[in-house]
């Protein structure tokens, strides 16, 4: 099973957004070392606890860091911006590292409800267009012209980006199959559904410039340590993170295990944590390991996202690390 990792660059307590940027850095240096297949950065706006607003910059900066793993985005909002430019800016990063560049792509907001009109010069995006921008986009990083516009995205070359479609939906889902693309379900997101999403998707995929047959992967919240009560410990704080995401909070940086610890829950609140670990996976290596096995198999893919976030950063290295070696990852000599 491939193993890969999408990250938020997340703002700890007691950091900034510059040190997010330099942790995610870090991280993709440190799990290109460690053997995993690919790594992903987020797009968010207008917050204060995540860092990455612009993935096509990062991905860039990433790519250009690291040597064996695959890089992308996890993802592009398309329904914000032209299909053409941002065929245009993937075909910059595919020439620069060519066979290493993934395109993820979806169609949230990305923030709050005025992200979009701030995006799009006061207006509200048409997201009805999703699929026709969908279709144009991979024309275009293959060196077509779907509009008949006589224009091409450059630069070319032999070599495309790997056009994924990001959901936790069905909708997505079947989407990505008519349009022949690859597609992730966000597990960690909804962990409802994703396995009949991904059914669907398997069931209806059509064939396309880009591949022809399906690929799958799943993203899912993670947390692993030394031993199953450590591993607890430090999710804790992830449980408090999204309690505080689902009340409409507005959060400054991810809290750390010490003030999850000392959090008055109600019991409503509590109920909530139980629910939301169906988005997690908690536990020592092995645990982990099973657990993600079986999500595989449930979903029927052969490669899991492993998002984690947890409190200080060096513990975060360790999970990935811990992993690692639980998987057998080929690690660079």
């Amino acid at each position: 099973m491939k193993l890969s990792v999408l990250d938020q660059s997340p703002i700890l307590s007691d950091s900034d957004p510059q040190e997010a940027m330099r942790q995610t850095t870090e991280l993709a240096a440190h799990v290109d070392r460690l053997g995993y297949h690919r790594l992903w950065v987020s797009e968010h706006h207008s917050t204060n606890s995540l860092a990455g607003s612009a993935p096509e910059i990062l991905a860039t900066h990433l790519a250009a860091h690291t040597k064996r793993i695959r890089v992308g985005t996890g993802g592009v909002l398309l329904p914000h911006y032209s299909a053409y430019k941002v065929a245009e800016s993937f075909r910059v990063l595919e020439t620069l590292h060519p066979g290493r560049i993934d395109l993820g792509v979806g169609r949230a907001p990305g923030g709050m409800p005025n992200v979009n009109l701030a995006l799009n010069r006061g207006k509200l995006p048409r997201v009805e267009d999703y699929p026709k921008q969908v279709e144009q986009l991979m024309s275009y990083l293959h060196g077509e012209d779907p509009a008949g516009m006589n224009i091409y995205a450059t630069p070319k070359g032999d070599t495309s980006p790997e056009l994924w479609m990001l959901g936790s939906s069905g909708t997505s889902a079947r989407l990505a199959a008519d349009l022949g693309t690859s597609y992730s379900f966000a597990h960690f997101i909804n962990g409802h559904g994703g396995m009949g999403a991904m059914d669907r998707y398997n069931n209806h995929f059509t064939s396309s410039i880009q591949q022809t047959e399906p690929a799958g992967n799943v993203s899912v919240f993670a947390v692993c340590a030394d031993t199953q009560e450590r591993a607890e410990y430090l999710a804790s704080s992830l449980d408090l993170a999204l309690l505080l995401i689902e009340q409409g909070g507005v959060r400054h940086h991810f809290p750390t295990p010490e003030e999850a610890f000392n959090y008055s829950y109600s019991f409503f609140q509590q109920e909530r944590i139980r629910e939301n670990r169906k988005r997690m996976v908690v536990g020592d290596k092995e645990t982990v390991k099973q657990e993600l096995e079986s999500l595989a198999d449930a979903y029927g893919v052969d490669e899991i996202m492993v998002n984690t976030i947890v409190h200080p950063f060096e513990e975060r290295l360790h999970s990935y690390e811990l992993l690692a070696d639980a998987f057998n990852l080929t690690q660079e000599g």
